[in-house]
């Protein structure tokens, strides 16, 4: 895969990742310049997870981000779809559990979890709206929606460099450190066609989640997402997730109401 859209297909995306798990930490790690590991402690405080609670993390890929809730005694699934990256975290993780599942389709229970995250994955998922859907319904009433995801720099200068380095720099950089070069050719551009800030709070209170608010981070290259669900919802979750105009429509209403959101 050398190109990136909205419109992903599965499999390719599945075997780009297969090919680069035996490595994928670490050039992460060089091509954030170590900023993950910052992101990662915020998105666990964000979650907030106590122990005896049970905690859904999906896309974990070889589950970095699931080691500090297991380490802190919580329940937690590392989910993905990678079973290359799955392999890779079992053998160095024996006691996480780690489950095989399409973000779209997820192949749990209603109401399982006290709290569902995602880390950098959400934007390659064939259908980001579906999968926030599902989120919901897995996640228990009042439970908690933590998504960590590349977004918008909010400071032009600063945008116009970044966007330099992703589409100049990261895929050269990848060439001397990477397994695959060609995914992060591909990151690069799947992060410049991802909505910004708004938009995606816009997709997860359109998927049925309420009180989304969110925290840029590293002036805007991440944005986490936080937000509940109903107390009061229905056991399956949101909001029907197969009309795209519907979807559509009320990103738009949202757009136009509200303001930039924080969590500060």
């Amino acid at each position: 895969m050398s190109r990136a859209s909205l419109e992903k297909r599965p499999e390719e995306v599945q075997a780009m990742f297969d090919d680069v798990a035996p490595r994928y930490d670490v050039v992460n790690d060089i091509l954030s310049v170590g900023q993950t590991r910052r992101w990662r402690k915020i998105v666990v405080d964000a979650v907030d997870a106590e122990p005896g609670q049970r905690v859904l993390d999906l896309a974990a890929g070889t589950g970095t981000s699931s080691e500090p809730y297991a380490d802190a005694g919580i329940q937690v699934v590392a989910c993905d779809f990678s079973l290359g990256m799955l392999q890779v975290g079992k053998r160095r993780r024996p006691d996480i559990d780690f489950v095989a599942g399409d973000a779209t389709n997820l192949p749990f229970e209603d109401n399982s979890f006290d709290a569902t995250t995602i880390s950098f994955g959400l934007r390659n998922v064939t259908d980001p709206q579906k999968a926030l859907a599902e989120m919901l319904r897995v996640t228990k009433p009042g439970g908690k929606l933590v998504v960590a995801e590349f977004s918008h720099p909010t400071f032009a200068p600063w945008r116009t460099v970044y966007t330099e380095y992703l589409m100049r720099a990261l895929p050269a950089i990848a060439t001397k450190v990477a397994s695959n070069p060609t995914a992060y050719v591909y990151l690069a551009e799947s992060i410049r066609a991802w909505p910004n800030q708004d938009g995606l709070a816009a997709w997860i209170d359109a998927a049925g989640w309420e009180q989304c608010r969110y925290r840029n981070l590293s002036g805007g290259i991440v944005a986490v997402h936080r937000a509940l669900k109903p107390l009061g919802g229905a056991p399956g979750g949101g909001a029907e997730t197969d009309a795209a105009p519907e979807h559509a429509a009320q990103a738009s209403a949202y757009l136009r109401h509200h303001a930039s959101r924080r969590v500060l």
